[in-house]
């Protein structure tokens, strides 16, 4: 059973027809709302000598279906039900009637019974219910009938005892149930928080209005049976439209067209005449005319998560041989391809290899999910092979999750990956791990399996002097041995979580352990190439040098000698996911390297992240202290500033280099926060470096997400404005200039960028998983494709000044909620 859609101004309605489902009808009784009316006139009382007691009541649901006015089917019925109020069946009930039976006049009739009662007084009262709505479509969800009592159900076409509330009788409460059904048919977004407020809320407006109305009216509870998409009435059988009398008023009436979305068999055959490869030789000479050459370059400026309409894809095929020395055109080009007619993908992969060569960008395009064909992700890979070692690395990450579209397990890309990894020990290390971390997918666990067999079996086969470190074997076992390292480190960390008492106690038992029992781990047998830096050779731990962090999961700061005597500190986590967070340093590291491609170096700080499995992971150690400690011991940024590198003469106190490198960097992560939409940002989560330099740290929300209402647009806090010299400051003028420089620098990159993250969309990072296609169009609109540069400049500079001006005295409502973020 097939949805059929319904296109609308670039939505689509899907939905089943009614005539299409053949399984029974189905819902559930709930429960019966309100209080019984007394079965007896007077309360227990004495007769003689004995006690006449209240009998309990025993009640049953009988539920009949009707159509067009008559009883269709056996009603069936409830289990007994006596340990109320409120009375809860909870119970599915199955007709023998299927869903293709129905028509538009279909009426559940619901009676509620006592037994208890005897036979004459056993009838508490009954309801009836239309299957469909006005609009011929199924009712779905939870819906409250209100009972007739002492009626039995009327399934007639003019029934007598409707459940539904008449109009001029509802309430609140009605307006609000109405809405919770839609709430839980997932109608409403959902806002954890605010949902909570909500359904407070709600509780105390129905406690108020039983109070007030009292509870003389008794309801059923029935919950219908929902679909993946709506369910529209068409009878089965010939579709006869049968016109309704004639009335004096103009009313509308819905029609429901059987053949939407089906192929148009005219237009179909007119794309084909078009489209036919006898019209190769016509459209080998045509050239656009001045409307449609400017039609042509407004398409190639289409991001890559525009989908092009009809005549768009139409104009690009008719014109593709003039478009053939123009490289951006080529992946709009392919998205015109009928990949279904062989004939056409047979000319579109010819016409592909006389393209002029395209960028990597481009490339990366090539390998997203919409590219089903071998040829053409293949012709993506010829691409990348032109690419350096230090390019691809940038992309990586992406590469290893594009294995996922590929067609098999021994892809043109897995073997591409393993070829450059076999000249590049640190391309072949981080590989590994990327590969490695994958296995936990039962999904793909087979197709990243085969990879990781492919870069073993190359590797080892490598001989003498390919790299510094020895045959391939030697070099395949000094990663082997990483993982090793990892593994002891986890078993340590259980070790340390388990002693009971303070960090200081944690500390204690860290250095014991690694001085005794775990002595092997401060001078290794053989130096091992460290996880995070794999060109860098570690020979073992520094007990003494190494420490426990004070937080929850108690993370581990380790220092390691170097085989050239230095030493490299490492944070190792277990019992975190650190792909979301290796994910958003990969973006940083990538925009760092574009925007110093375009000369503006924002002195970024992209620590190096690994994640080595789906709970555990490295990041790179960097000197630092959060603005949390810094207020709390210097009660400024400046203060702490002035400290390593005082200046009489200079800003505040402050060499003029140290606030220049402050800037700089507050401006970069304040751009790349904003485009990310990474969340959840406090004064804990703010480092500040000796030499001025602020980055960010902790990225468990991305993408617009926030754990806290009412996120403002920019993470600026009053601190960095007031260690600026505050909003009317010269020192932040130019932070509003490095800001708008660095958004319009990215903005020429937005392809890339879009590309990478459609890249991660099968990925099993949290805020990617949970909408891929929601969370790369909520990029798309941080990047403002919509304006030019000039338009950017004054849109960015609002976005700053009304986040700022949230910040200090004079505030709205909107803006004062803002400030409450940073509390």
């Amino acid at each position: 059973m097939n949805p059929l859609r319904k296109g609308m101004t670039g939505n689509e309605f899907r939905f089943f027809l009614s005539c299409d489902i053949n399984l029974p009808v189905t819902f559930r009784i709930e429960k019966l709302e309100g209080n019984l009316p007394s079965t007896n006139s007077s309360n227990p009382a004495d007769i003689g000598s004995v006690v006449v007691e209240e009998k309990k009541p025993e009640l049953y649901v009988e539920c009949a279906l009707y159509i067009d006015g008559a009883p269709f089917g056996l009603p069936m019925r409830t289990r007994l039900e006596s340990s109320g109020p409120p009375y809860c069946w909870g119970e599915l009930i199955t007709l023998s009637t299927k869903y293709r039976d129905l028509t538009t006049n279909s009426q559940l009739a619901i009676t509620v019974w006592d037994v208890s009662c005897g036979k004459d007084e056993g009838l508490v009262g009954g309801a009836t219910i239309h299957l469909f709505n006005v609009k011929k479509q199924l009712k779905t969800g939870k819906h409250k009938l209100r009972l007739w009592q002492g009626k039995e159900a009327d399934g007639s076409i003019h029934s007598t005892t409707p459940g539904k509330v008449p109009k001029e009788e509802r309430g609140e409460l009605e307006r609000l149930e109405k809405l919770v059904n839609k709430y839980e048919r997932g109608l409403i977004q959902r806002v954890d928080w605010l949902d909570r407020l909500a359904f407070k809320a709600m509780e105390k407006i129905k406690d108020l209005e039983s109070s007030k109305n009292g509870s003389s009216h008794l309801y059923v509870l029935v919950d219908f049976c929902s679909f993946e998409h709506r369910v529209v009435l068409q009878e089965s059988g010939p579709n006869l439209l049968i016109p309704a009398s004639i009335t004096s008023t103009n009313e509308l009436v819905t029609v429901w067209d059987p053949e939407v979305g089906k192929i148009n068999p005219s237009e179909h055959k007119q794309l084909k005449l078009a489209r036919s490869l006898n019209r190769g030789i016509i459209d080998r000479d045509l050239k656009p005319s001045s409307t449609e050459r400017k039609s042509i370059q407004r398409i190639l400026k289409y991001p890559p998560t525009r989908t092009l309409s009809g005549d768009e894809r139409q104009l690009l095929w008719k014109f593709r041989f003039s478009l053939m020395s123009e490289k951006r055109a080529l992946t709009k080009f392919l998205r015109c391809v009928e990949w279904s007619d062989v004939q056409e993908a047979k000319q579109a992969i010819e016409l592909m290899g006389r393209w002029e060569m395209i960028d990597v960008c481009d490339a990366l395009e090539l390998l997203s999910p919409v590219f089903e064909s071998e040829e053409v992700r293949a012709h993506a890979v010829r691409v990348l092979e032109r690419a350096d070692d230090e390019e691809l690395q940038c992309y990586l990450l992406q590469l290893v999750q594009a294995l996922r579209f590929e067609r098999s397990d021994k892809s043109r890309l897995s073997q591409f990956l393993v070829q450059r990894s076999l000249t590049n020990i640190e391309f072949a290390s981080f590989l590994r791990w990327y590969v490695a971390v994958e296995l936990h997918d039962p999904a793909y666990a087979k197709r990243f399996y085969c990879t990781y067999e492919m870069l073993e079996e190359n590797m080892i086969k490598l001989g003498m002097g390919v790299f510094d470190g020895g045959d391939g074997f030697k070099l395949w076992q000094s990663l082997v041995r990483q993982t090793e390292l990892t593994a002891q480190l986890c078993s340590i960390m259980r070790d340390v979580r388990n002693v009971r008492g303070g960090t200081q106690k944690k500390i204690e038992k860290l250095r014991h352990l690694l001085s005794g029992l775990l002595s092997e781990l401060t001078y290794f047998e053989e130096p091992i190439r460290s996880p995070l830096a794999p060109t860098v050779l570690i020979t073992g731990i520094i007990p003494s040098d190494s420490s426990i962090f004070k937080s929850a999961l108690h993370p581990l700061r380790l220092a390691f000698r170097t085989s050239s005597g230095g030493c490299l500190k490492i944070i190792f986590k277990k019992g975190d996911d650190l792909r979301q967070d290796q994910l958003v340093v990969q973006m940083v590291s990538l925009m760092d390297r574009l925007l110093k491609l375009e000369n503006l170096d924002l002195h970024l700080t992209p620590y190096r992240v690994l994640a080595t499995g789906h709970d555990e992971g490295m990041l790179e150690f960097i000197p630092s202290k959060s603005l949390a400690q810094i207020l709390s011991e210097h009660r400024s940024i400046t203060s702490y500033l002035q400290k390593f590198h005082p200046d009489e003469e200079g800003p505040f106190g402050i060499t003029a280099t140290c606030l220049e490198t402050f800037i700089k960097s507050c401006a970069g992560y304040s751009v790349i926060t904003y485009i990310l939409g990474i969340g959840d940002r406090h004064l804990d989560n703010l480092l500040l470096r000796d030499d001025g330099r602020l980055f960010h740290v902790d990225f468990g929300y991305i993408l617009g997400r926030d754990p806290k209402p009412f996120p403002p647009p920019m993470k600026l806090c009053k601190e960095m404005v007031e260690a600026m010299g505050g909003a009317e400051s010269q020192y932040y003028t130019r932070f509003k200039s490095y800001c708008c420089e660095a958004y319009n620098i990215l903005r020429k990159s937005s392809n890339l960028i879009l590309n990478l993250f459609h890249l991660m969309a099968g990925s099993n990072i949290p805020d990617i998983a949970s909408d891929p296609e929601k969370g790369i169009l909520k990029l798309q609109e941080k990047l403002r494709l919509d304006l030019d540069d000039e338009e950017c400049i004054h849109f960015f500079q609002d976005l700053i000044n009304e986040s700022v001006s949230a910040l200090f005295p004079q505030m709205v409502e909107t803006i004062h909620r803002w400030a409450q973020y940073w509390r």
